[in-house]
């Protein structure tokens, strides 16, 4: 089948499909890459690309299992508990022909645990890392940290040399506007090394062929071509017509279709990822709204009521057309500290929302602007335009402002948005994640994605004590203690834990990551 797609990104595809064999794996999906630092930015599709040319010390296997990368064995020294020894993998080299060796383990963790990381958060309990010889490396915590080996596996390594020689030992300032040499450059020990690099356009990587696991991974891609295609029916029409090998999200209207296509699968699962809104709610006056001298998103009656507004099951019906799981808390159920009780605790009642906005002062509502990305989350623009509808149900007047994640994200870090989207996987698997970032009060050094304006100094000494606290059972009692405040504060109104469908053609050999972040290595084409 033969699909007509938009001349630009037409072009580009065919004339990368010339020079395409049976190796070549052409991938496609909505968004970039923000950068190619990979300390820079905590996100998902950054972490994808950054996966294939660097690594850490530890990895998650397409099923999401713990697996050893740079480090071959891991575990905290019998005689004291705030130290974790990683014995390294020998042997290694960066695509220059470097050698990787512990120093490279000690400048990469620090270097992440500077202010522009966005990987600090997961770095806090870190006190002192240090080299006891070439390939042993000791992580000294403040307290024991049962669940260190978890922050782990999105930190890649770099090589201090090929850093301090290109001066990029500082991490690239997104925020700030800041571009390096390490935002379009790479050195890493992973499968892949860059070819070339046009953001937003196309990057083009080639086989590590003195890549230390050629004997332990498939390895069957030599060459890949990822092209960001942000329209989803170009998108589709790409893999329909054969000019894209692989799309990481097939938009769900086009789900059947693209099934029912002669060579093409869909493989769906789902995913460690819950979308929901934010509402800056500390403040006692907020930007985007039209109440002057007050802040409606203060009043928990009304934080209540839109939550009571959004109608979750029609989002999944009509929007995601069946393709999500409704939420009641901004936890997926892969994640330590999720109970089927608070994930099934909101229901939808219009009637009881409006009576609580006319409790709060409301009945007449009021209008707000809504921050809405359209290129990195399933649908993300149309459950936006979902939501405007329902909440205007109750009174609740949205002005939908929808752009790029390039644009939207720094809306969050900046504190420049007072209702917003955003969603959150947790690559951790455990609920201490999920407060670090988006519950803890916002500082530098942690809370960074709550943009919330929520501070609670009690919550942020629980929220600082699990990671330290090695009896598993209280560790436990004090997640859902946790858990339980924030679920009264209505912090986040949650819509739904994210599904994946990945489409391909039948040359390519892999299963759904509930990450969503392939690893090419592990891919084979038939």
């Amino acid at each position: 089948m033969k699909i007509t797609t938009g001349l630009a990104t037409a072009a580009l595809l065919a004339s990368t499909s010339l020079s395409a064999n049976a190796e070549t794996l052409r991938w496609a999906r909505a968004g970039d890459s923000l950068t190619l630092d990979p300390h820079a930015q905590n996100e998902g599709p950054t972490h994808t690309l950054a996966h294939q040319i660097y690594e850490p010390l530890i990895i998650r296997d397409m099923s999401g299992a713990f697996q050893a990368a740079l480090a071959t064995d891991w575990a905290p020294k019998e005689d004291d508990p705030t130290v974790w020894v990683f014995n390294l993998r020998q042997g290694v080299t960066y695509h220059d022909g470097a050698e990787f060796t512990a120093e490279d383990v000690v400048f990469s963790i620090n270097r992440a645990k500077t202010d522009d990381s966005g990987m600090k958060e997961l770095l806090g309990s870190i006190v002192e890392v240090r080299a006891v010889d070439d390939h042993t490396v000791e992580f000294v915590t403040d307290g024991p940290n049962p669940i260190l080996p978890s922050n782990l596996t999105n930190l890649f390594m770099m090589d201090s040399g090929w850093a301090e020689a290109n001066d990029t030992v500082k991490v690239q300032d997104v925020d700030g506007g800041e571009t390096t040499y390490a935002t379009t450059n790479t050195n890493g020990t992973g499968a892949f090394k860059l070819v070339s690099r046009e953001p937003d356009v196309r990057t083009v990587l080639e086989r590590n062929d003195d890549y230390w696991g050629m004997d332990e991974f498939p390895m069957e891609v030599s060459e890949i071509i990822y092209t960001p295609i942000q329209n989803a029916a170009t998108r589709v029409a790409a893999l329909l017509s054969g000019e894209v090998d692989f799309i990481q999200d097939v938009p769900v209207q086009d789900l059947q279709r693209v099934a029912d296509s002669d060579g093409l699968v869909v493989k769906t699962a789902a995913q460690n990822r819950t979308i929901f809104f934010g509402m800056h709610l500390g403040p006692d006056d907020i930007e985007n709204d039209n109440v002057e001298g007050e802040n409606p998103l203060a009043d928990i009656r009304v934080r209540r009521a839109m939550n009571m507004a959004i109608d979750r099951d029609a989002i999944k019906q009509v929007v995601m057309r069946g393709q999500s799981e409704p939420a009641g808390m901004i936890a997926p159920p892969f994640v330590n500290g999720w109970t089927e009780e608070m994930d099934s605790s909101v229901s939808t009642d219009v009637e009881a929302g409006k009576a609580l906005m006319a409790e709060a002062g409301y009945e007449d509502g009021f209008s707000i602007q809504l921050d809405c990305p359209n290129d990195r989350y399933i649908n993300d623009e149309a459950i936006c335009q979902a939501a405007v509808g329902m909440l205007g149900q109750i009174g609740v007047t949205v002005n939908l402002d929808a752009k790029p994640k390039a644009q939207h994200f720094p809306l969050i870090s900046s504190g420049g948005t007072d209702f917003y989207m955003l969603g959150w996987g947790v690559p951790t698997y455990d609920s201490e994640y999920v407060f670090n970032f988006l519950v803890h009060t916002r500082s530098d050094e942690i809370g960074t994605w709550n943009a919330t304006g929520y501070s609670n100094a009690e919550l942020d000494a629980k929220i600082a004590s699990l990671a330290s606290e090695t009896d598993l059972d209280k560790r436990n009692a004090t997640i859902a203690d946790i858990w339980s405040t924030v679920q009264d504060d209505v912090l986040y109104l949650p819509i739904h834990h994210q599904v994946l469908n990945w489409g391909m053609t039948e040359s390519v050999g892999t299963e759904v990551s509930p990450e969503d972040d392939p690893k090419m290595k592990f891919f084979t084409m038939n």
